[in-house]
């Protein structure tokens, strides 16, 4: 597989842009920063009417930078999509530098997160270097109400959020000129309120908006058990990215330093990291080769017993940019998406931690499919993919392993437009779900 170079990295994630921006008015109350959390508790602009079939929601941002909105639509109970609401984050959007533009604007997966613990999302806002959080009303999951105002990311650029498994700490990665994470805990009144300590550099050579998608952070996640955090950096073709691991201590602040954690031989570009259950080790895409697999130390034993790590570098033929991924817990594979060719890559991952191709799935030549995330929905699991380009969300039934299908291609700007919501193609981030318990 040869690698790519910067310069055609940022090619191939540009060549799928075709659409132009949707000119639409704005509303005054959507362009005033936010002064309180009451009086940025409203529905926004409505996009539908509530059915009353609704399980769940699945929310994305506009990313625009003259405002950002988080954009929701039901989740029913066959796991289709109906828009509903686009609230206003209380911040703007920004596109990082790439000749020419396109879609994946942060270059990042988790720049909008949920977490169905804690009955929140929250939302990166990088032209204004803040950070959004929202409390979701579990009865009617796309009635979101933010929580204080936004607050300071810590950085520049902020690029990707982390909620650990409590559902009460949200960590940011910046990737601007001031780059690296910062964390927060998540008060019911004052919104998120920074955590001593836990600011923390990635030392990258950057700018604000960042240079990308070689060089640029990617993603941050905490590991199965809470106790490290994780970002993804991606190299510069020839030299090979890693994955920046910091220990959390039990008052939540993280290590001074981080641990860098380089791909095997062949990886290149580590871009999202979806964990892999039970193995202390994460998948990560790779725009240069296909994935990566990442085992920590004690990931994995032997036949001895003796530790046993098995990373690698796992090359998808005829990939262009594998960039996005998500785990089903229902057919137990990973499901990654390229932006480059519209495809979504099935992977299994074994015991022993060897990764294979188990189908792809062609969703629409030049749609430019982007982040994705993945729900359990009435006993099965359903695949939200954005596909930026195609201004719509593919949605895919994983009945089982190998067989997924698709169930719904959902515009987003007809209804957008019709609303007044402003979107663009190449702006468009993010892709999180809630399902209510």
């Amino acid at each position: 597989m040869k690698f790519l170079t910067a310069s055609l990295v940022s090619t191939l994630l540009a060549s799928v842009a075709s659409a132009g921006p949707i000119s639409v008015r704005r509303s005054p109350s959507n362009q005033t920063q936010t002064q309180s959390g009451s009086e940025n508790q409203g529905d926004g602009k409505a996009m539908s009417a509530a059915n009353g079939t609704s399980v769940g929601a699945a929310f994305f941002i506009s990313n625009e930078p003259d405002g950002n909105l988080l954009i929701a639509a039901d989740i029913g109970t066959d796991g289709k999509l109906t828009l509903r609401r686009a609230v206003d984050t209380g911040g703007l959007g920004a596109h990082g530098v790439t000749d020419p533009n396109g879609p994946d604007p942060l270059f990042s997966q988790g720049a909008i997160k949920a977490s169905a613990t804690g009955n929140i999302v929250a939302t990166v806002n990088a032209g204004s270097n803040t950070l959004s959080v929202f409390k979701i009303n579990p009865t009617d999951p796309t009635a979101v109400s933010m929580i204080g105002r936004p607050v300071g990311s810590g950085g520049e650029f902020p690029v990707s959020l982390a909620i650990n498994s409590a559902g009460n700490t949200v960590c940011a990665l910046n990737g601007g000129s001031v780059n690296g994470v910062s964390c927060f805990k998540v008060d019911q009144q004052k919104g998120l309120v920074p955590i001593a300590n836990t600011v923390r550099s990635l030392k990258l050579n950057q700018t604000t908006p960042a240079t990308g998608p070689a060089g640029s952070a990617s993603h941050v996640v905490f590991t199965e058990d809470n106790k490290q955090l994780v970002a993804s950096v991606k190299g510069i073709p020839p030299q090979p990215g890693f994955l920046a691991v910091w220990d959390i201590g039990n008052d939540g602040s993280l290590s001074t330093d981080f641990q860098s954690i380089a791909p095997e031989k062949g990886g290149l570009l580590p871009f999202s990291m979806t964990i892999i259950p039970g193995q202390n080790a994460i998948l990560a895409t790779d725009a240069g080769l296909g994935f990566d697999i990442f085992a920590f130390a004690n990931s994995s034993k032997n036949v001895n017993g003796t530790d046993s790590p098995k990373s690698s570098a796992v090359a998808i033929d005829g990939q262009a940019a594998t960039c996005w991924s998500s785990f089903s817990p229902k057919t137990k594979n990973f499901y990654l998406t390229d932006i480059g060719t519209s495809i979504i890559t099935e992977i299994n991952i074994s015991d022993s931690l060897k990764g294979t191709i188990v189908k792809q799935y062609q969703q629409g030549h030049g749609s430019g499919t982007i982040d994705n995330d993945i729900a359990t929905v009435d006993n099965k699991d359903i695949m939200y993919v954005l596909s930026a380009n195609a201004t719509a969300i593919d949605v895919l039934s994983l009945d089982a392993p190998g067989q997924a299908r698709n169930i719904q291609k959902l515009d987003i700007a007809s209804p957008a437009k019709a609303a007044g919501v402003k979107i663009n193609a190449n702006n468009l981030q993010g892709m999180t779900t809630f399902i209510r318990k």
